[in-house]
Parts: C-alpha cells; structure tokens; sequence
C-alpha cells in the first residue's frame, strides 16, 4: 500500500500534463502529494518523513511553476532533492559513526560496517547520479522529454539501483552463512 501511495502522485503528475500542461499537472501534484500524506497518516497514524519532505518541496517548486509560469522550477525540484539526498548520504559516511542506512536498516539486515558504507556510497552516486542527469535532461532537452525521464526514467533507475543493492545484499548474507 505504501508503494501505490507514493506512486499516485507522480501518476497523477504525468496523466494531467499529458492532458493539459505542466502548470495544470504541477497544481496537481501539489494536491495529490498532500492527499498523500494525509492517507498515509490516516492509515497507518502517522506522518512518513519523506513523504513530507517531499510534499513541502513540491508545494514550494509547484507553486513558484504556477505563480511565475515557469516550467524551470518544477524541473528543478527533483534536482534539490536528490542532491539533499546525496548529501546527507555523504555526511553520515565521512561524519557520524554509522552511515544512515546502516542506522535505518542495521535491525532488519546484518552486514560488516565495511559493506554498509559500500551500499551508503552507492546510494550518495546514485542520487548524485541522478541529480545531475536531470539538471541535462531539464536545460537541454524538451519539456515532454524531461517529463517522461522524471516519471519513467528516474523509476527505471531506482528500480535497477535497488535490484543491485538486494543483489548485494543478499550476496553478502549467503556468503556469511
């Protein structure tokens, strides 16, 4: 359920952009990541974190896309973000004793702390990765163009960069025993 949630808003994004535009699809997106966080906490009483991270970052770039009628600002948004992420991911991995997957995910999975950091750095590319690419795809590229990689491509991306990572895992957890 949590999957189908996070998934409704950028569905809802790219389905009102196919069909009016990205002012139209942005004011949706704000009102569909909302209806998200509301959902989530009313099944499950409680507000997940990334989902409202994600819900002020839209409102903020959403809004300055209609306000301004500039297309640059919710293009812009996934770029801020991933690079948050990115960020974060490098600081635990250089300034705190664990990395801050090891400390989300420690209980569940058990991995040496060499393997950990592996899997931290991985992610802090792979966000840096990303941010990057969507900063080209976004100035050079058309606005359809960029849509599409926002819904599909990053999904794409995501979905291969966590397979690897189970891979991983899963490597490391056989291999132990």
């Amino acid at each position: 359920m949590k999957k189908l949630l996070n998934l409704l808003s950028i569905l809802t994004f790219f389905i009102f952009y196919k069909f009016y535009d990205i002012f139209v699809a942005s004011a949706a997106l704000i009102v569909t990541s909302g209806l998200t966080c509301i959902i989530y906490w009313m099944i499950y009483k409680e507000i997940d974190k990334i989902n409202l991270f994600s819900f002020i970052t839209i409102t903020i770039f959403g809004s300055l896309t209609i306000f301004f009628h500039n297309s640059q600002f919710i293009k812009w948004k996934i770029t801020i973000v991933y690079m948050f992420f990115s960020l974060i991911l490098f600081i635990s991995q250089f300034c705190t004793k664990k990395p801050i997957l090891q400390r989300f995910l420690e209980k569940d999975i058990k991995l040496s702390k060499l393997d950990w950091k592996k899997i931290n750095i991985f992610w802090a590319l792979f966000f840096l990765f990303c941010s990057l690419l969507n900063i080209y795809i976004a100035l050079w590229l058309s606005e359809t163009t960029w849509v599409s990689f926002k819904v599909f491509g990053l999904s794409i991306l995501m979905f291969f960069s966590i397979l690897i990572t189970s891979l991983y895992i899963n490597f490391k957890v056989l291999k132990k025993k």
